[in-house]
């Protein structure tokens, strides 16, 4: 048995070679940008690729190349029910709601028209987000009528481009002042701001256009609830609201204490990937006034770094683990090789 993984810093990668090393368990890089990437993974057994959301190399053939893999029998991490729905978060939409998860209230419209009637009927304010971004960006607060329907005549229209400038700007400079980036990173994000292509997604990915997605926004939340699930094991952390924002995703302020997260929001996030059945999933809760958690998304992937300081976790039973054996990634690995043999015993069974 052998591991195809493709190494990028920062990544999964990291914990999934570390892993690899200490436990004896044969692995290969791989270059899954060549062209002869299926040739590389004759010899192996499985392919193991943590692709990013903003990285537009990757979202142009990440999925497509995994799936291809899994429909030819091969083993793979991400499987398709576990990234299909990632980084869209109108997928998510649909698949939350028709398993019947407690999803934040949302509205998904491909006609102006009937967006701006909506307009006409809601009340405000409400969160307007793009499918895809992570860490927050693209994701504003329409406050009044008047603002979702400039959004909603621009969605339809010019569209709204994968990098927000004036938001990158404005995060940058709240950050400095509390102390979390230099000067350069600010003059930096001035510097993006004036370029006609910021970003080589932006470039290559183009605007997005011809719909409009919409949240309930949930008032009085100071923080959001991450909750991972692994191999049937869960894990999470607080994430605090940024200084006169309502957004938690991507503040950097982080709370790891157990006491601080609610049993219910990982109780959910156990059902609900019982359906989903995904190999790796992270689920953002927020409450509503009844103090009730609700979905905002789910991701397969998340920033590695940040969960490596997690306490411990919790099993299916809900019985809390604490210690040295918190491990994420290399459970990535171990869920793998298990679907590795049983499928080779299967084999066997049907020779």
């Amino acid at each position: 048995m052998q591991i195809g993984i493709y190494k990028k810093e920062g990544s999964f990668s990291d914990g999934w070679i570390d892993y690899c090393e200490r436990y004896n368990i044969p692995y290969k890089l791989l270059d899954v940008y060549a062209n002869d990437i299926v040739e590389q993974l004759s010899d192996c057994d499985a392919l193991m690729w943590h692709y990013h959301q903003t990285n537009y190399k990757d979202m142009k053939f990440a999925f497509a190349l995994l799936a291809s893999l899994e429909l030819a029998g091969k083993k793979v991490f991400p499987n398709f029910r576990t990234c299909w729905c990632f980084d869209n978060k109108v997928y998510q939409k649909y698949l939350l709601e028709s398993i019947g998860a407690p999803l934040v209230p949302t509205y998904v419209f491909y006609s102006e028209k009937e967006a701006l009637q909506w307009v006409e009927q809601t009340i405000f304010p409400k969160v307007f987000k793009l499918k895809g971004g992570a860490g927050a960006m693209n994701v504003k607060l329409a406050k009044t009528k008047d603002e979702a329907s400039c959004l909603i005549k621009k969605a339809f229209s010019s569209g709204f481009s994968q990098y927000d400038k004036l938001g990158y700007v404005k995060e940058m400079i709240g950050k400095y002042r509390q102390g979390k980036v230099k000067p350069r990173d600010v003059l930096r994000s001035f510097y993006y701001c004036l370029k006609r292509y910021p970003t080589e997604f932006a470039h290559y990915h183009g605007n997005e256009i011809g719909y409009v997605y919409f949240q309930e926004f949930i008032l009085n939340n100071k923080f959001d609830i991450r909750i991972c699930v692994v191999d049937n094991k869960a894990f999470g952390l607080k994430r605090l609201v940024r200084d006169d924002d309502f957004r938690a995703s991507g503040s950097g302020n982080i709370i790891y204490d157990k006491s601080e997260l609610d049993e219910r929001c990982v109780q959910i996030a156990f059902d609900v990937n019982e359906k989903l059945k995904a190999q790796s999933v992270a689920f953002d809760f927020v409450f509503d006034e009844a103090n009730n958690p609700l979905i905002v998304e789910i991701s397969y992937g998340f920033a590695a770094k940040a969960y490596n300081k997690c306490q411990g976790y919790w099993t299916e039973d809900m019985q809390w683990h604490k210690g040295d054996n918190f491990d994420f990634q290399g459970w990535m690995v171990e869920s793998l090789i298990k679907e590795i043999n049983e499928s080779n015993n299967l084999d066997s069974v049907c020779v």
